[in-house]
């Protein structure tokens, strides 16, 4: 009995540390920021492979990094800049973040101590072109090439350990282009879009900057933030921003390459959409039919009639009523060749014209009526006769005299 005791509570002692740990608030981070016990931290670091996820942010891209809700990205273009960028490296190191910089080449061969810095703070470092022209999605192949190599090049040559050199590269300018983006892809060379920036290259006020990225993360939940460490703007508006996201419960997510000693973290494809879909959530459109592989193409023949009643067995199938209406067609007779003759003078054949119709009305109501007397209705048999002998195309026939046949009718005997 003591022996189980002991066992149990050793075990629920297991069970509440770990629900500390996965529910502990961005405060508990903090303890690995020796002299900043409020400091944000970084919660977690992931790793990813180029070749199973090429292209990600949504701001362009389908795909974005497999983030939870209220889990933060921050990447910065376009240094070393030392005048900012060793501001901006400051005020990450005081609040123990771990960040992704993508360098320009003409940068690093300014200032290489810039990169080496970078490495040393233990922050991912990819490229971002030779001399960042924002011309990508019309330049020839070639020349995006030669910028591509050349960014690389230099902030390698920049580095102590180029091992260090993480393949994620981001387009100048956002401006994709399908070969460049294969060319890169094609090297095992990441793709970097965003899933909202904060503005800070316009010329816009370091409040504006806060705002703007305040407002397009909490429109999000989550995602890749997009600054830049050579504004005097972002260094002035990085700490509210980091003030923010402590406040409101975001925590620091750090990205870095697989490597054959550190594969990638285990996720989901679902997992790499910003919001995926859930039981709850209505689909805009029918999942696509799988394309399923067959082991035997050959395709059998199509059944013949004769195959239908070639064994006995099967006609027993049919009910014998069945049977017998299927050969009523055959036994119908032929229809007389009197059969649409319609003789002259006929109703019929005066309502066939717009001219004789009024006639064959009038016909038609005298009919009804044979026994009327007075002078109205003599007047109007009178007319009515007269009517029936204008009537075009049909004159008046002796009494007992054999109807003639209809033009229609005589050309359809013609035909026969």
């Amino acid at each position: 009995m003591i022996g189980s005791s002991v066992a149990f509570r050793k075990r629920s002692w297991t069970v509440l540390l770990l629900g500390l740990l996965t529910t502990a608030s961005p405060a508990a981070f903090a303890a690995d920021c020796p002299g900043h016990p409020d400091a944000l931290g970084t919660s977690r670091t992931i790793v990813v492979d180029p070749h199973e996820h090429p292209r990600i942010g949504t701001m362009q891209y389908r795909e974005t990094l497999p983030l939870k809700d209220h889990e933060v990205v921050l990447t910065f273009d376009d240094g070393p800049l030392p005048k900012y960028s060793n501001q901006i490296l400051q005020m990450l190191a005081d609040e123990c973040i771990k960040a992704t910089f993508f360098i320009i080449g003409e940068q690093a061969k300014a200032n290489p101590e810039g990169v080496r810095k970078l490495v040393a703070a233990g922050h991912t470092v990819g490229t971002h072109s030779m001399t960042h022209p924002l011309t990508f999605d019309r330049m020839p192949l070639d020349k995006a090439e030669a910028q591509i190599n050349g960014g690389i090049e230099w902030t390698s040559a920049a580095m102590t350990d180029s091992s260090k050199l993480a393949p994620f590269f981001r387009i100048p300018g956002l401006m994709r282009a399908e070969g460049v983006e294969n060319l890169l892809i094609s090297r095992g060379i990441q793709v970097w879009s965003a899933d909202f920036p904060a503005d800070d290259w316009r010329h816009v006020s370091p409040d504006r900057v806060y705002q703007l990225a305040i407002q397009r993360l909490e429109a999000k939940g989550k995602g890749i933030l997009l600054l830049h460490d050579i504004q005097p703007r972002t260094v002035a508006a990085l700490p509210k921003i980091i003030r923010d996201l402590k406040a409101r419960g975001y925590r620091i997510v750090h990205v870095v390459p697989a490597t054959a000693e550190r594969p990638a973290t285990p996720t989901t494809a679902v997992e790499w959409l910003l919001h995926p879909p859930t039981e709850t959530t209505p689909i805009a459109r029918w999942p696509a039919v799988p394309n399923f592989v067959f082991t035997q193409t050959e395709r059998l023949p199509a059944p013949g009639l004769a195959d239908l009643n070639a064994q006995t067995a099967h006609q027993s199938l049919l009910p014998r009523k069945t049977m017998a209406q299927a050969d009523v067609a055959a036994t119908l007779p032929v229809p007389g060749r009197d059969l649409f003759v319609i003789p002259e003078g006929s109703i019929e054949v005066l309502l066939s014209t717009t001219l004789s119709r009024r006639a064959a009305t009038r016909l038609a109501m005298a009919a009804e009526t044979p026994h009327a007397k007075g002078k109205a209705a003599r007047m109007q048999a009178r007319r009515t006769a007269h009517a029936a002998h204008a009537a075009p195309k049909h004159s008046a026939h002796s009494k007992g005299a054999t109807p003639r046949p209809t033009r229609v009718a005589s050309l359809k005997k013609r035909a026969q």
